[in-house]
């Protein structure tokens, strides 16, 4: 298999390592739906709290695209964001986040951040990344230079970076990869796992509060690693785990099929978080099969492409056909839904002003949010079921 070599003696993992936990980060489940798998909870974290199922919006550099945090408070009610480690890794670089105090004093968000490890957008960088046991090498898509990935170093960029939850490093293979490819990532995947565990449990947070590492499910469209992989991430005891690899070209039934494979061997009494996942029809299919946790550059990507989510389908502000609609974007959205018309915004998309996607950003960021609180409420209240089979198939149409 190309890139991958075999496990060298020097990183021999056979001894399983588990996560030395204090467990400072609490999951709560508050409610299992009758019906289905959904759930309702409640994570805590030193940086608060977080109402489960939820939606993190993607601040990749440090930043929601075009989005303040008053905004992202207010109006989107975003309870996490995430943090990038290789975009953050590279700039501002690891420095001038040390001496910062870590990323929430580098940027002033004061609820919970998550960051990705990196992994996959060092799997984005294929032609430009060498793959072998040691970790990763790549190019920085900035200036070229060259860098070094590994489940250690990746460790100590996250406790620099100070996210409440970190994530693992790993690979991810892409969705066409053959069987063989498939199981050596994953089996790759799991050794770099206990070096990450290794390295986290013999470091400390360097900012005062605690931090928590989530392993990740990998092992492509193929039940039996799917299997595996849930197996050996379950064994590690960590406060939540996550499910990768999904949302990369394969199509969506394949998708639902892994999420139930590993949902049935992965524990139910910590978060499950869904990576990079997904259009509003795929988080209430997830949600409905046990998944408590949700990012995606979906809503802020698309939105500044002038496409907008709603609970009546999805709207291109470009077309002509909303020059002359005076009425607001959504009645039932956040502030700026309210207050702008669809003819201000398809004037907005059409003259390119910065403001379009601004405004497009926060509804989408807001409804998305406003879906994953509506789930929850309904999970709550026993009818989600219904309330799914009533709203999902509008969610996909053009309107």
């Amino acid at each position: 298999m190309r890139g991958i070599i075999p496990c060298p003696s020097h990183y021999n993992t056979t001894k399983i390592r588990t996560l030395r936990y204090h467990h400072y980060m609490k999951f709560s489940l508050e409610h299992t739906d009758s019906q289905s798998n959904a759930r309702a909870g409640k994570i805590t974290t030193a940086h608060g709290e977080i109402k489960t199922p939820i939606f993190m919006p993607v601040g990749t550099c440090g930043s929601v695209k075009g989005v303040h945090f008053s905004e992202l408070h207010e109006q989107v009610k975003a309870q996490i964001i995430l943090g990038n480690t290789y975009h953050l890794y590279l700039r501002p670089g690891l420095d001038t986040l040390r001496k910062a105090g870590g990323l929430h004093k580098f940027n002033g968000w004061d609820r919970p951040i998550l960051t990705d490890s990196g992994g996959f957008q060092v799997f984005s960088l294929t032609g430009i990344r060498k793959l072998r046991e040691e970790g990763c090498e790549f190019r920085s898509h900035i200036d070229g230079s060259k860098h070094i990935f590994t489940p250690e170093n990746v460790m100590d960029t996250e406790r620099i970076i100070g996210a409440d939850i970190m994530m693992a490093f790993d690979e991810c293979a892409p969705g066409d990869a053959d069987f063989n490819y498939a199981k050596n990532s994953m089996q790759m995947t799991h050794r770099w796992l206990d070096r990450c565990i290794k390295r986290f449990n013999e470091t400390e947070p360097l900012y005062g509060y605690e931090q928590t590492l989530f392993p990740i499910v990998q092992g492509c469209k193929y039940p039996e690693l799917r299997r595996e992989s849930a197996k050996y991430i379950a064994d590690k005891g960590a406060d939540g785990n996550a499910i990768g690899g999904l949302a990369v070209g394969e199509p969506t039934e394949i998708m639902y099929e892994m999420i139930e494979v590993v949902n049935e061997i992965l524990p139910t009494d910590k978060p499950r978080y869904l990576m990079g996942v997904g259009t509003p029809q795929n988080i209430l299919e997830a949600i409905e099969r046990g998944v408590d946790m949700f990012d995606c550059v979906m809503p802020t990507r698309n939105g500044r492409n002038a496409m907008l989510f709603t609970y009546q389908g999805t709207m291109n502000m470009k077309n002509k056909k909303w020059e002359n609609d005076f009425t607001p974007i959504d009645p039932d959205g956040c502030e700026v839904d309210i207050i702008y018309t669809k003819a201000y915004l398809h004037h907005l998309f059409k003259a390119q002003e910065l403001l379009a996607m601004q405004i497009a950003s926060i509804h989408n960021l807001a409804f998305y949010l406003r879906l994953v609180t509506d789930a929850r409420e309904h999970i709550i209240k026993g009818d989600f079921v219904q309330w799914k089979k009533n709203v999902i198939e509008n969610l996909g149409r053009r309107v």
